[in-house]
């Protein structure tokens, strides 16, 4: 019997809101709109929340990549018109968001323990203590249904196959054995210069004078990496500035390749979020956390924040079709699996879905509704290991600057090894997320496969079951960790699909480490959907009570 069918009929069926799909997108976009007063149904056809914000099981982790991939299209079916109602079925179908999946075992040991992981969909991914996402889950609560660790440190590559940690703070700068006098004096003034800009241009927005002096306007809107130059720092200053602490994607340096270029306001409002993250929360001493049971914790800790809101949440249920009036072509609801019929004023989709045919109140560019992609697509990778990256090091960010691999690299790689302190992995064991903007499925390949031959010690061939492969790193005499299992694939980069008709598409993850790109973009969707509403209203509870529990 279908497990659809068992299901009662859902009450009430007219709704304010119905989101499809429990990605964090929708998740937070639920629990703004109930805690705004909304009446919000909340489905998923999946048996588990997160969508493709989740953290899953090893099995299940590649089974979901592999069921949304490239290989499993197929052909859209055509619109059914209902005679006994004034309403035309549009079908809901999927599409593909993942390609090129890359399988490799050199050990049986990781499958064998597979409930063990919590891998997320959406590594590698950090939280900064102070960015614009931590303050919600402070604002919002959510925060009582999820814990957090520090993450150790971050590393940059120097070129030649080694990680060296980044300095990003006064301490660490002095500390740093690999910088020389000259570069620590360099990094310091350029650190107390932007440190009195911030100054002054806070003493300005209220009104008082500062002795700080600003930088000028026309550096502001310059590239960052020519204030970098200007300001005397070094090409290895220049690099962990710019790809470690400002996270900037592509080649600064060369103007050809370089598609999006920062400029230097938006790299000191980068400077200045990372520092202030530093230290915020007592027990966390770096810029860095990460939720215990992986990334998938969020969306699901929203989505318990909106069925306190009221939100009516229903798991394993697909919606088959959109309703769409006959007269006007107008939205006005959906039509489930158990082929119910519910209604609502606005609709939310995960990225999975797809309309057949344009609305015809769309705009032009909307046709094969959502599929708003961009040019570039996302290679990852997960790596599992049985040693750290960094000797006594747990978890850590680490990150390779455009052309430090080999010349033709173009974009950074993000790296993120996390272990078994944050219920992520079995115990002994490593977890490693790569990540890298790219062009197609061969040139993101051909990066991540750089990063892991310089990370990991990588057999020449494999076969699964062999469970004494590199036991022992140490008897190979290869510092670095052997890989025991590994993916790579490739995932589409669907962002927010403009307010159509009532209906929104939500983005996928971005190659962002952090979130506030993301919140962002949420945030401003709210405000279209309910213009005039609260992006989740101020509790009673305090702030700073709430910031207590995040560490303790």
């Amino acid at each position: 019997m279908d497990e659809t069918t068992s299901y009662p009929p859902i009450e009430p069926s007219n709704f304010d809101l119905i989101v499809v799909g429990t990605g964090l997108p929708e998740a937070i976009l639920a629990a703004a709109a109930s805690a705004a007063g909304k009446s919000v149904l909340h489905l998923d056809p999946n048996p588990s929340y997160g969508s493709h914000y989740a953290s899953l099981p090893l099995q299940e982790f590649t089974s979901y990549i592999e069921s949304h991939s490239s290989q499993s299209s197929s052909n859209l079916p055509i619109p059914q018109s209902d005679m006994d109602s004034g309403f035309t079925r549009v079908p809901l179908t999927t599409q593909p968001l993942y390609s090129s999946v890359e399988i490799t075992s050199y050990s049986s040991e990781p499958l064998e323990q597979s409930r063990k992981f919590n891998i997320d969909l959406s590594g590698p991914r950090v939280f900064l203590c102070a960015d614009a996402m931590i303050d919600l889950i402070l604002k919002s609560e959510v925060n009582q249904y999820m814990e957090f660790k520090s993450v150790d440190g971050s590393f940059i590559s120097d070129g030649e196959g080694n990680l060296e940690s980044v300095p990003d703070s006064r301490s660490a700068i002095f500390k740093d054995r690999k910088l020389s006098f000259t570069e620590k004096n360099q990094l310091m003034r350029f650190f107390k210069l932007v440190q009195g800009h911030l100054e002054a241009a806070t003493a300005a927005d209220g009104g008082e004078s500062s002795e700080s002096k600003s930088i000028s306007e026309q550096d502001l809107e310059s590239p960052f990496v020519e204030f970098l130059s200007k300001m005397g720092l070094s090409p290895k200053l220049k690099s962990i500035v710019l790809y470690a602490i400002a996270m900037a994607e592509y080649d600064q340096e060369n103007g050809d390749v370089c598609k999006s270029v920062l400029k230097t306001k938006d790299g000191i409002d980068r400077l200045a979020l990372y520092h202030s993250s530093v230290g915020r929360f007592p027990n966390a001493p770096g810029a860095m956390i990460y939720p215990i049971y992986g990334q998938g914790e969020l969306p699901q800790a929203f989505c318990r924040r909106a069925a306190v809101k009221g939100c009516i949440y229903v798991l394993r249920m697909p919606v088959n079709s959109l309703l769409m009036d006959k007269a006007s072509g107008s939205y006005k609801g959906v039509c489930l699996a158990s082929e119910q019929e519910l209604f609502s004023h606005k609709l939310i989709l995960a990225p999975s879905f797809v309309v057949q045919l344009p609305l015809p109140h769309s705009s032009p560019d909307a046709h094969d509704f959502g599929l708003r992609n961009t040019t570039e697509k996302l290679a990852r990778s997960i790596c599992i290991s049985k040693h750290s990256l960094k000797l006594d090091v747990a978890n850590c960010l680490a990150f390779f600057p455009p052309r430090s691999l080999f010349p033709e690299q173009v974009t950074a790689i993000h790296v993120l090894q996390l272990s078994s302190n944050v219920a992520v992995c079995p115990s002994g064991m490593f977890l490693t997320y790569l990540s890298a903007i790219c062009e197609d499925d061969v040139q993101g390949k051909k990066l991540l496969h750089a990063a892991i031959n310089v990370l990991f010690h990588v057999p020449v061939s494999g076969s699964p079951g062999n469970n004494n492969f590199a036991e022992d790193q140490s008897e190979t005499g290869d510092a670095k960790p052997a890989l025991f299992w590994s993916v790579l694939y490739t995932q589409e980069l669907a962002k927010f699909q403009d307010v159509v008709d009532n209906i929104i598409r939500t983005p996928m993850p971005d190659g962002s480490p952090y979130y506030h790109n993301l919140l962002g973009a949420t945030e401003k969707i709210f405000q279209e959907l309910y213009s005039g509403e609260e992006f989740f209203p101020k509790s009673t509870s305090s702030e700073e009570g709430a910031a207590q529990e995040l560490e303790d």
